[in-house]
């Protein structure tokens, strides 16, 4: 608990003798001999640990110290002139156990003035500077939705003077059909992103990707509207969300066979690329299906209905022939999965990239049904929703590549159309809520204020936390809570520097953020920082990769973690976790202002008729 006191506040120009007699009244410490001077860089301690893109004017503002030489006040200055604007007391220690520390809590959420801040803590430090404002995650927001960009393959990718030198040329143009498509020769290979930080495209972890994505556009559209991501097709009358989307949208539409409708899983080389940047990867990226008769897999086929039938509905307003092309995709493969439900996918023999290997692709089949009656309304896609929802809901959370019911449900549960089951609506709803409940708690009760639990710090676990965040807010457009949207801005924090490393883990975010992602063009393209924008796995407590092996025994879960280019399983980005980032920063940013409604006409002056 934070000891019981009032806040001081120092307004600009109080003079020093008036700022004296503030701290006496408060029991402060003498600070002229005590504090850190702000002009000096290496007073910045990790020490004191926050969100180092800032926080939200009007939310609540925390942020964390771990010192050995615990202190009982910190004040916050601004950062162009150093001046103090408010102080308070620092709470007790508290410990956490998934990070081993004690934890104190700086707490100047009732500070609501905008501007660039620092914390500045006497005899331990002062923290990074960050922004308080309404505006502070729009930054953030455009690096993590243009990482995307970063990602793309068979064009040419260019960051532009904003990063100079972040570029490689067209890859990845050289395509064939592998012996277990059922295929054989030549195949062209375009669109799509790099899945991770290897080359591979794959339909599974591109459905969870893009449905997050296009949801990011259903839910928050009119934030982002002014928001340009400075990419090829920027101005051309689409949001720049969807127009990225769509590039890899054109990549999905390419791995449905002709013939039947189907979806393959995947296309990749036979084994992950070499350790080069995007051009010089010359291995021939192949579609890879299962070894046998129908050769393509049903939950690649019922992510790609879902996706396809979101894209329908989603891009009418802007491109009719596309929204078109995708509804009659979508349907096809409906109609392939109702003849082929349990078709599952293992990788075929010669084959080591990523598997996506999934038992059971009923809840994919759910989330098909489900977009594809929010768009067509059609009874066929409702009765199979209807049938087959209430078995996911008691276990629903948040959504993975291999378990997409959530998904499935919330799409439902926000649809608005008038023949939703209120049955279903109203379950679904209240199981929402519980979980939402639930968040809000294990947050108020986590020294961090985050809602992992040590269960969730294995391998992409800042995905987890971003998905809990998303799950926040998903719940608060069901039944608004404004302890909702707060709660989901504390795990935010927790990826961007609130966390034991002091460190925020997307690149180009923050004051100090990872160096070393497993990444192949930030290790291969011989520049000094990595590619912006990119969301680190996180720690990672099963150790799956041999650098998380060499760490010491008994680290806490929360620790678990190095920044190291050869961690695949605590420092890889993947384009899954970035998605549900995206979502959680669009619903950090302010609605539009309304317009302002037309003055009143005028009465017109009487006139008398006739001549």
């Amino acid at each position: 608990m934070v000891a019981s006191a009032t806040p001081a506040r120092f307004p600009t120009g109080r003079t020093r003798a008036r700022l004296a007699v503030v701290r006496a009244i408060l029991g402060f410490l003498v600070l002229s001999a005590t504090a850190v001077s702000a002009q000096d860089p290496s007073a910045i301690t990790a020490a004191i640990q926050l969100d180092q893109a800032g926080y939200l004017s009007e939310a609540p503002k925390l942020a964390m110290v771990v010192a050995e030489n615990r202190q009982r006040i910190f004040y916050l200055r601004r950062e162009s002139d150093s001046e103090y604007v408010y102080a308070n007391w620092l709470s007790d220690a508290q410990p956490d156990a998934n990070s081993g520390d004690d934890v104190q809590i700086a707490d100047f959420s009732d500070f609501a003035e905008s501007g660039r801040f620092f914390l500045d803590i006497p005899e331990v430090g002062r923290s990074y500077a960050f922004q308080l404002g309404a505006e502070t995650f729009r930054r953030p927001y455009y690096l993590a939705m243009r990482s995307f960009y970063g990602q793309r393959c068979g064009i040419a990718v260019d960051l532009g003077p904003e990063f100079p030198g972040y570029r490689y040329a067209a890859c990845h143009t050289t395509g064939a059909y592998h012996d277990s498509s059922g295929k054989s020769g030549p195949r062209a290979s375009a669109y799509g992103w790099h899945d991770a930080g290897d080359y591979g495209r794959y339909i599974v972890n591109s459905g969870i990707t893009t449905g997050t994505l296009l949801m990011t556009h259903e839910l928050f559209g009119p934030r982002l509207a002014g928001t340009s991501l400075n990419i090829p097709e920027s101005g051309n009358g689409t949001p720049d969300l969807l127009n990225e989307i769509r590039w890899n949208l054109e990549w999905m539409l390419t791995m449905q066979d002709a013939d039947d409708g189907g979806v393959w899983h995947k296309q990749t080389s036979t084994a992950f690329a070499a350790f080069v940047i995007p051009d010089k990867d010359l291995t021939v990226s192949q579609v890879i299906g299962t070894p046998r008769s129908p050769y393509k897999s049903s939950c690649a086929s019922a992510d790609f209905a879902a996706i396809m039938a979101m894209a329908r509905r989603i891009y009418a307003p802007y491109d009719s022939a596309f929204a078109e092309r995708a509804g009659l995709a979508a349907a096809r493969a409906w109609d392939w999965l109702e003849l082929n439900p349990y078709v599952t996918f293992n990788n075929p023999q010669g084959v080591s990239t990523g598997e996506y290997g999934d038992g059971d692709c009923s809840d994919e089949r759910l989330w098909a049904a489900a977009e594809l009656w929010r768009t067509t309304g059609s009874d066929a896609y409702h009765s199979h929703f209807l049938a087959n929802y209430e078995r996911f809901v008691a276990s629903a959370s948040t959504p993975s590549w291999p378990h997409m019911a959530p998904m499935a449900l919330w799409t439902y549960a926000l649809s608005g159309r008038e023949s939703i089951d209120a049955t279903a609506r109203d379950l679904i709803g209240a199981r929402v809520t519980q979980v939402a409940n639930d968040l809000v708690d294990r947050i108020a009760a986590s020294p961090y204020r985050t809602a992992m639990t040590s269960s969730d710090f294995i391998w992409g676990s800042n995905a987890q936390a971003a998905n809990y965040s998303m799950l926040l807010l998903v719940a608060n457009a069901l039944s608004p809570d404004p302890r909702f949207p707060n709660a989901s801005l504390e795990n935010l924090h927790y990826l961007l520097g609130r966390n034991p490393f002091s460190v925020s883990w997307v690149t180009a975010v923050g004051s100090e953020w990872f160096k070393k992602p497993h990444h192949r063009p930030s290790a291969a393209d011989g520049l000094l920082e990595p590619w912006p924008d990119l969301l680190a796995g996180g720690p990672n407590k099963d150790r799956n990769d041999n650098i998380l092996l060499n760490l010491p025994a008994g680290l806490a879960p929360m620790k678990v973690w190095s920044d190291h280019p050869d961690s695949y399983s605590g420092n890889e980005n993947a384009i899954n976790w970035n998605a549900p980032l995206v979502f959680i920063l669009a619903g950090a940013l302010p609605d539009p202002p309304k317009p302002e409604p037309p003055p009143a006409p005028s009465a017109a002056p009487f006139r008398m008729g006739g001549r």
